[in-house]
């Protein structure tokens, strides 16, 4: 299993390959996109029931386009990289792709253990994965960043 950061940057490169972005801001607006779905994700955990809210996204629970951990990539997305490339109506066509790669992201997370649940433990068994270290590191750094731990 990739890492987390691998996830979110193919999604991205597959959503946005037909998008109208111009060539010159187009390595930031990509960028910008990847960085913005893991701030979503990395603030949303480190709040009171942000665990679940990450579960229900990455195990297709909720729709990706209502989901609040969509709503805040979009916020971050836009505030931090749209607002200062001055877009114009190109920049909501932009934002429109945020919901796009949530949604490749949804389902990635399945009922490891059997238990007919998705829960904690099947996070941490999907993390650990085939030999999926980073993306078990990934989240152990997201969480202990939260929690003051390394």
């Amino acid at each position: 299993m990739a890492s987390i950061i691998d996830l979110i940057s193919r999604q991205v490169s597959s959503v946005a390959g037909g998008a109208q972005i111009p060539s010159n801001i187009k390595d930031q607006v990509l960028g910008g996109l990847s960085q913005s779905v893991l701030g979503s994700l990395t603030q949303t955990v480190a709040k009171d029931g942000g665990v679940d809210e990450i579960r229900d996204l990455v195990s297709g629970k909720v729709n990706p386009a209502t989901s609040p951990v969509t709503a805040l990539a979009g916020t971050i997305f836009d505030k931090d990289i749209l607002s200062k490339l001055n877009l114009g109506a190109a920049g909501g066509s932009l934002k429109n792709l945020v919901p796009q790669v949530m949604a490749g992201l949804s389902g990635i997370i399945k009922d490891q253990d059997g238990d007919g649940d998705i829960d904690f433990n099947d996070l941490i068994l999907s993390l650990k994965g085939n030999g999926g270290g980073s993306l078990l590191n990934t989240a152990k750094a997201i969480l202990g960043g939260v929690f003051g731990k390394k």
